[in-house]
Parts: C-alpha cells; structure tokens; sequence
C-alpha cells in the first residue's frame, strides 16, 4: 500500500531500471543542494491556531485571473517518456482532473499541441528553453500560443546543463548506448521494457517545427545536455515579449537583485528554483531564500516555488513565507512511473489530502489566510546573501 510520498518513491525505484530511476531522482555533483532543498523544509516548524472555525477550508487560489483548486501545479520535467512513452500527456491529463496547471517542458517527448489535445482541457504552461539558434525557441512559442498555452515559463538557470555524476557513471545518454550494464538493468524491469519496445526510444519531439520533422541528433543531445543561448540577457526579454503577449515568468531565480530586475523589466511572475538541486550544487534551497525574494518584489507580482516541496505541509510552509502556489516535479514522475495517470492523480491527491489536513491542524481556513494571516515558528538557518 502507498501511504506516503517515500512509499511512491521506493515504489518507482522497484519498476524502473536503475539508470532511469537516477537520472529522476538524482542531483548535481555530491547533491548537497538536493538535500538541503529538503533539510530546509524540515527546519521550518508549523505553530498551529487554535479555536478557528474549520469546517470549510478553501484550498484555491487565484492565479493570473484563473482559479486553481489547490496552490500546486505540475512543474515542466524533461524526457518523461523514458518513465512511461506519453508520459508528457499523462501528466496534463491528471493535472485537468486535479483542476491545476501543467507545465509542459521543452524537453518534452511529445508535441505541445499533442499534449493539449490529450489533455482534453484544462490549463496548461509551456516551460522554454532558449537554445543557441534562436529560430527553435520561436517557432516553438509560436505554436504555443495558438495551441493555447496560458503561460510561457522561461528556464533561467541552465545557462549550461549541471553535472550530474550518477547519470554520467550510468552512462545516459541521447539516443540512448545500450552497453551491457543498461541491457541487463532493462532485463531487470521487463515491465518498462516491453512499454519501451512497444512506445518506441524517446525522442526530444517539441523542437521541430513540423511533426514529420526530425532533429539532428547534435540537436537532440544539445538539449538533454542543456547546451543553451549564453549570450541571453535581460534585454532578451523584449524579444521574447515580442513573441507572446500572455503571462510571462522567469524560473530559477534565487537572488533579491535579479527579483528586482525581473520587475523592472516587465516579467510576470518569478519561480523560486534551483532546478531540483540539478544544477549548481552550491546553490542555497528554494525555501531559504523564498522570503527575500518576496520581500524584494514588494507584490508586485506573484512569486512561486519549486524544489523540494514533498508534502502538504511544505506547501503550507511555502505560502506562510509568501509563495502564492508551489511547483511539483519528482513525486508526479514517482507517480507516473508507479501508475501512469492514475499514478499521477493518486500522487497529486495525496498532496491535496494532506495539504487540506495541515491547514485544519494549523487553523488556516484558506489560502489566504495561510499567506496572509500566518508565520511559520522559525526558518531555515541559510538566508538569501
């Protein structure tokens, strides 16, 4: 029985090959960032209120004139059709049933407006990377936005891809080399080997203008190992403005000064991120700096997170210091990998369930007053300088 988001995880662990499995669940380097995006977390106790009338929570917030059911969407996650093949469209279509957000990566295995359509609905983001030719990210944005993409989330913190020692000791690569030690970790999953040979060998889909186009495999291996467009400045930001006129939100923020600059330059909302603890491994956690950047923006637009975010009460956690919703990346692909959708919206409920718990338990009838009305005992020991 899956009780907890650890049984999830142990669970993905047991079906998946283990080069797949770390390449989810790993970090940068020693992963020191990994783990403190969760030992962050832990050091901020709840002080609970008490006699406060509970008996009917609201967990929607309000998000760009949208309405969410809970303060949680799905964050964009790269090559998810090495969990399962249509993993990309799986996860959009929990998320509808859930009745949040899906956030599509660039890295995807399957095409957007593929993935709209198997959604069936809802509210779905695009996360973009810019590569060196720039023409990709354009045309890319182009189809979204007739697709019908509500967001545009440009990733900023991949100027180049983190190193990653597991995935390098394990071999992973794009198109995948299958060496005897991969061929006998498959041989070990044969559940995942026969959906592979029945999807097909994952391929990075979303660039290509035309879906009978095919990238060049320099291409493809560029993007898995996030080989991007370093010349990308804030003024890059008028190009892309020029490109899409919906929301416009800048991901892997961790400095007050560059919250402040995202302001001024006209962004709409920051993700409080340090890519899951997969880049630069001496960055701080998501949460220790989340109160300095919310300081910093002054409400002048909504700031999230991501990295780290295990549970309901990290959730909670995460709006007492002014987070006005979360993004989850690994549990949803513990969840896919487990049961596909079903995996997914199981994950997604037990976050729901145990976000609704903590906020009885704390005496927070509402999003809001969990924002607005509520402080944490203490926070984590790092701070943002």
């Amino acid at each position: 029985m899956l009780l907890t988001m650890e049984d999830y995880r142990v669970q993905a662990r047991k079906v998946l090959p283990r080069f797949v499995f770390e390449f989810v669940d790993g970090g940068a380097e020693r992963e020191t960032c990994l783990q403190a995006n969760r030992d962050d977390f832990e050091q901020i106790r709840l002080t609970p209120r008490v006699l406060r009338d509970t008996r009917q929570v609201d967990t929607s917030v309000e998000v760009y004139g949208s309405s969410w059911r809970l303060p949680f969407a799905l964050a964009p996650t790269g090559l998810n059709g090495v969990i399962r093949p249509g993993g990309d469209g799986m996860l959009a279509r929990a998320a509808v049933e859930l009745g949040v957000p899906f956030v599509l990566s660039t890295a995807s295995n399957q095409r957007a407006e593929d993935v709209r359509a198997i959604a069936g609905g809802g509210e779905q983001w695009l996360q973009l990377y810019v590569m060196e030719d720039r023409r990709l990210a354009e045309q890319l944005v182009r189809r979204a936005r007739l697709a019908g993409y509500r967001a545009l989330v440009l990733t900023a913190d991949v100027p180049v891809g983190g190193r990653r020692w597991r995935d390098v000791r394990n071999g992973f690569s794009m198109p995948f080399r299958i060496t005897p030690r991969i061929a006998w970790d498959v041989a070990r999953r044969p559940g995942w080997a026969l959906r592979m040979l029945r999807g097909g060998p994952p391929r990075f889909v979303n660039l290509a203008e035309h879906a009978s186009e095919s990238l060049p495999m320099e291409v493809q291996a560029s993007l898995l190992a996030r080989s991007m467009d370093r010349s990308l400045t804030w003024d890059s930001l008028r190009w892309l403005r020029s490109l899409w006129d919906g929301p416009l939100l800048l991901k892997g923020v961790l400095h007050g000064e560059d919250a402040v600059l995202a302001a001024r330059h006209g962004v709409d909302g920051i993700i409080v991120s340090n890519h899951g603890g997969r880049q630069l491994d001496a960055a701080p956690s998501s949460i220790s700096v989340l109160p300095g950047i919310v300081d910093a923006v002054r409400d002048r637009m909504p700031v999230f997170l991501d990295s780290g975010v295990r549970s309901g009460a990290d959730i909670l956690r995460a709006q007492a210091l002014g987070a006005r919703a979360v993004f989850i990346g690994r549990p949803a692909l513990y969840g896919l990998a487990c049961g596909g959708v079903q995996g997914v919206a199981d994950v997604m409920r037990l976050l729901a369930e145990d976000y609704q718990r903590a906020m009885i338990l704390s005496g927070a009838a509402s999003a809001c007053e969990a924002r607005a009305s509520w402080r944490p005992a203490g926070r984590p020991a790092q701070s943002m300088e």
